[in-house]
């Protein structure tokens, strides 16, 4: 992009390629995107799979909702 250094900064970076986001965090905010939209999701073990991409240790006895907010909490760190 050396090519395009006489644009204005604000400018060059709206056009620049920018770094993908790692799967892992993509997936968990998908996840809570579709939460915040429409509410729980059904599928326990796809959430304690994206917690675990996380590397969080999750129970499979462990209630969706203390997953989701760990997952949450782990969003906010990354």
């Amino acid at each position: 992009m050396k090519a395009l250094r006489f644009l204005p900064d604000w400018l060059h970076r709206l056009i620049a390629p920018r770094a993908a986001l790692p799967r892992e965090l993509r997936q968990a905010k998908a996840l809570l995107a579709a939460i915040d939209a429409g509410g729980m999701p059904l599928n326990p073990a796809k959430v304690n799979a994206i917690a675990r991409g996380f590397g969080l240790e999750v129970s499979g006895k462990a209630p969706v909702e203390d997953t989701v907010r760990r997952i949450r909490e782990a969003v906010a760190r990354a």
